[in-house]
């Protein structure tokens, strides 16, 4: 997925059209709650140790989306 879009982000520039990337970690939902038998584990693997919660992932969205973010693309971002 990062492979395409840095590919599209090439071909779709010259429009002035952005494309990004972004890889969640763990993130607390109904099918992956942070309260699952395998959470403990998931959330050591984690730098902070815990789970993301699902407006955190929507920040990132929102940023990329807005006119701060109008020179970003290509990049995957990890969050």
């Amino acid at each position: 997925v990062a492979a395409y879009s840095r590919a599209w982000a090439r071909d779709l520039g010259g429009r002035n059209i952005t494309v990004n990337t972004v890889q969640p970690g763990p993130i607390n939902t109904e099918l992956n709650p942070e309260t699952s038998d395998m959470a403990a584990m998931v959330s050591q693997m984690t730098a902070l140790g815990r789970y993301g919660q699902p407006e955190e992932i929507a920040g990132v969205v929102a940023f990329l989306v807005g006119p701060d973010a109008a020179y970003i693309t290509g990049a995957t971002l990890n969050v």
